[in-house]
């Protein structure tokens, strides 16, 4: 009884919070909602989750407009777009996008190489490794928070790119069915360092067709030594607020794992 009291309050709840949030639509806006819903997949089974939705949406999109705005004026740097987040609330993309793990104890104890910025002068202000054909398109996570796995894969990618002169696409779903230190938690988060010493133990990483990401955590390791595209038998870090390097570390090494913070609300709905 106490089991299902709670979830009735739950319910309760969550229905006021849908009324409360669908009572001011903008009728103009119907055309709008229409076509980002069908851009991308879109369907809500209830009317109530729908205004709800949509109420989230149009606040959202209210944000981008006037960011746009003052980035327009000198303001800021960068500008928003509307995108699949836009039906989300604060809370729910923070928890989505809150996927790397940043212990500090974690991070400075990496068993790795430690990178320090050389004074050699000519380091080139300006490296694109995709322009080289050394980075994948981009991925999606989906709801899972998994992005410390798309970030070693990225690393490893260029790596191998570097090596060979093929760009292939590694499997994230490999290091977190293997990845079996207790600090990495699928879809809960991890740590890169950790998902590189999972590719140093195994001999190897699987390929994203030959092993391909369902966004699921707490499955057996399937990996496969015949089908492993590359190692990693050593990694490091760049020592902490050394910029320069990084710049020195994207330029002579390649493509580097980083972590961002990702809790402002606008940095979901970064366009350019």
């Amino acid at each position: 009884r106490k089991t299902m009291l709670s979830i009735s309050v739950a319910a309760l709840i969550w229905l006021v919070s849908l009324r409360t949030f669908s009572t001011a639509l903008d009728p103009t806006l119907e055309g709008t909602w229409r076509d980002w819903k069908a851009t991308h997949g879109k369907e809500y089974v209830q009317e109530e989750e729908e205004s709800f939705r949509r109420a989230v949406w149009e606040e959202n999109l209210q944000m981008i407009q006037d960011h746009n705005k003052q980035a327009d004026l000198g303001k800021y740097t960068y500008w928003l777009g509307m995108n699949h987040f836009g039906d989300l609330t604060n809370e729910e993309l923070d928890k989505r996008l809150h996927c790397l793990l940043s212990d500090v104890d974690n991070v400075t104890n990496v068993k790795g190489i430690t990178f320090k910025s050389s004074d050699d002068p000519d380091i080139p202000d300006h490296v694109d490794w995709r322009t080289k054909g050394g980075v994948t398109e981009v991925k999606d996570q989906g709801e899972c928070g998994s992005c410390w796995s798309f970030s070693a894969t990225g690393a490893l990618e260029g790596m191998h790119f570097k090596k060979t002169g093929k760009l292939v696409s590694l499997s994230e779903q490999n290091l977190m069915d293997c990845s079996t230190e207790p600090q990495n938690d699928g879809c809960d988060g991890g740590y890169t360092h950790l998902a590189f010493e999972t590719v140093r133990k195994l001999g190897g990483i699987n390929s994203e067709k030959s092993y391909p990401y369902d966004g699921k955590d707490r499955q057996s390791c399937r990996y496969d030594p015949q089908e492993s595209i590359t190692r990693c038998n050593s990694f490091g870090q760049i020592m902490e607020n050394d910029e320069k390097g990084l710049q020195e570390a994207v330029a002579k090494i390649g493509p580097i794992s980083v972590g961002i913070d990702a809790r402002s609300k606008k940095f979901g709905y970064y366009k350019s």
